[in-house]
């Protein structure tokens, strides 16, 4: 595994080791000896899986205090254009975002971290995205900021979003603490 850590601190871009034969492919996306050496939590109590079509968008997302959790997320099957936007309120890099591109191809794994909000664009049809969460889902704590609000170019005229993410606030109107 090769964690290199991105602008927004505490945020890792992880390329995964895969291996490949005659019957096809094997990735290993977590390995808590691995984690533990970069800092990272080990701890995972909730796991899921989304499948979504060509130009949805999902995002942009996280769970704050009492339940806050970091997020390891990876792409099983399909792309995605992954963005993480720092909402960190005394983070040197308040408002900033990365994107880069997962695929199960290139074997790209994000590591979240607690106060970072997460969504993506699925750029084909059946993408299957994994996320595996340091706290269970807590309703109460979900939070999350609109996809066009901090200043990423989707490079998409017309995506899919659902009617709650069509709702979350604008980056300017943030007002959680986490």
């Amino acid at each position: 595994m090769l964690f290199e850590e991105t602008k927004l601190k505490g945020v890792y871009k992880i390329t995964n080791e895969n291996f490949r034969d005659n019957r096809g492919t094997l990735t290993k996306p977590f390995t808590e000896s691995a984690f533990r050496e970069h800092g990272l939590t080990t701890k995972f109590d909730e796991s899921f899986f989304s499948i979504s079509g060509k130009n949805v968008i999902r995002g942009m997302h996280l769970q704050v205090s009492p339940t806050a959790c970091s997020k390891l997320i990876y792409i099983a099957h399909g792309s995605v254009l992954d963005v993480v936007v720092d909402l960190r309120k005394k983070s040197t890099t308040y408002g900033e975002f990365i994107s880069l591109e997962m695929s199960q191809n290139n074997h790209t794994a994000i590591f979240v971290p607690e106060g970072c909000a997460h969504g993506f664009l699925s750029l084909e049809d059946n993408t299957c995205t994994v996320y595996m969460q340091s706290h269970m889902r807590d309703p109460k704590a979900e939070a999350g900021v609109h996809y066009d609000s901090f200043g990423m170019d989707w490079s998409i005229a017309e995506p899919i979003l659902s009617e709650r993410d069509k709702s979350l606030p604008q980056l300017k109107d943030y007002d959680f603490e986490n």
